[in-house]
């Protein structure tokens, strides 16, 4: 840079300087207004962004129609809040009219008709899914938010009814059994090169709070010995400072955000990612070119750097008072960090590597199938973070471990570790503490 142009630039800054301050502005004030305009806009693209996803969930899959039921313009018997409960979606308290949570709690909504599902949509009320009616007042077309996935309820006025939990995975969330509901699964089928009957039976195969991510890649249904290649609904809080943030590491949230967005929500953007070009690893990606996705208008990129802020912004939530015996849990802490050896891994207070954090399955003494299935052929140290908050389902990316003892035993196995049986029990009066 010259001198004239060296000086011109300090004139500009100068400038902007002084028109900030004329105006009562600091840059710190503008970096704080940007933050509270971010978390704000990130936290209604979680909760009411589609994407532009309506076309594949309505157009394509016509969702909407199994919703509304023949009753109401669509086709079969519907789908009334009762089943809608049943199958894991969740209702905001917050978006329902006084008058309306006073006759729930009355036992005075009939729950067994398709048409309150509908009303219930009408008010947004249904979390991470959106009606939309057409001319005639019908049910159009429906589309889905990531907080369908990545959010529940406090249950406080019913089972499956209450305040937003975003960043909880919903593992009441039966989404096979959802998306099964569709009259037209041929869009699915055709990319999978198989038949209607046959994703079904796939999709029907997963159970509640489970996903396959990866299905649409490799076309990997099961697992050799038979059980779902489906994978459990990872929590979305926690994640400040955490490098990768999937199973298997695939990248970080805005990759994540940007992947899911466009391949598992079938909104419309942008993504590029060559890895899915490999069609010996992910041949349905390769033929379908997932590995570069354009839809103009995009109506996914210019979202994610709110959507990310806000992710960020979701703590671990804390476990509640008495649900762990705090005596044994300091016991266990010192077991965690020491002859456990826990933290070499799980290193606080992120509770995963700060960098790259990502192991081999013979590392930690499973088996390679779901780390087969992503580029770097590994699994990611998950945060340790609010964990009864994800405890439903099990632990591990399959749910293989029914609980925190099962995964003390695991590691006290594979690493011949010699825990009494004093120090197990501590060791996990700790990780319920977390």
């Amino acid at each position: 840079m010259t001198a004239k142009r060296a000086l011109i630039a300090l004139l500009l800054i100068a400038c902007a300087g002084v028109a900030m301050a004329k105006h009562g502005k600091t840059f710190d004030d503008v970096i704080e207004r940007n933050a509270e305009r971010m978390l704000r806009d990130g936290r209604q693209i979680f909760r009411f962004d589609t994407f532009g996803d309506e076309a594949f969930w309505g157009g394509a899959l016509k969702l909407h129609q199994a919703i509304a039921g023949d009753r109401l313009g669509g086709v079969g018997p519907g789908v009334s809040p009762a089943t809608a409960l049943a199958v894991g979606l969740k209702v905001d308290a917050n978006a329902l009219p006084p008058d309306v949570i006073q006759d729930l709690r009355r036992g005075r909504v009939n729950l067994n008709d398709p048409a309150v599902t509908l009303a219930l949509l009408d008010l947004n009320a249904v979390v991470g899914l959106t009606g939309t009616r057409g001319q005639d007042g019908r049910l159009a077309s429906v589309g889905i938010q990531c907080a369908l996935c990545h959010s529940t309820v406090d249950n406080s006025i019913a089972q499956g009814i209450g305040r937003r939990l975003d960043g909880w995975p919903n593992r009441d969330l039966n989404v096979g059994a959802i998306v099964a509901l569709a009259p037209d699964l041929s869009v699915v089928a055709d990319l999978l090169q198989t038949d209607q009957p046959t994703v079904r039976k796939v999709l029907n195969s997963w159970g509640p709070g489970k996903f396959d991510a990866q299905l649409f890649l490799d076309g990997k249904a099961f697992r050799p010995d038979g059980k779902s290649a489906a994978t459990l609904i990872p929590a979305a809080f926690g994640l400040a400072g955490v490098n990768l943030t999937t199973y298997t590491g695939w990248g970080g949230i805005s990759h994540w955000n940007a992947f899911v967005a466009n391949l598992e929500m079938h909104g419309k953007g942008t993504f590029v990612d060559a890895r899915l070009d490999d069609p010996l690893q992910f041949p349905v990606a390769a033929r379908a070119g997932f590995g570069n996705v354009r839809n103009d208008p995009d109506l996914i990129t210019s979202k994610l750097p709110a959507l990310q802020f806000y992710q960020l912004s979701i703590p671990a939530p804390m476990p509640a008072h008495g649900s762990f015996d705090s005596r044994a849990a300091a016991k266990g802490k010192a077991v965690f960090n020491g002859k456990a050896n826990c933290s070499s891994c799980h290193v606080p207070p992120l509770f995963t590597e700060p960098g790259w954090n990502m192991h081999t399955p013979q590392e930690i003494g499973i088996d390679d199938f779901q780390s087969s299935r992503s580029p770097d052929l590994r699994y990611r140290t998950t945060p340790l973070g609010g964990l009864f908050a994800r405890a439903k389902g099990g632990f591990y990316h399959d749910g293989r471990f029914a609980d925190l003892r099962a995964v003390v035993d695991h590691y006290n196995r594979v690493f011949a570790l010699n825990l009494t049986a004093d120090e197990q029990r501590h060791l996990i009066e700790y990780l319920k503490s977390l």
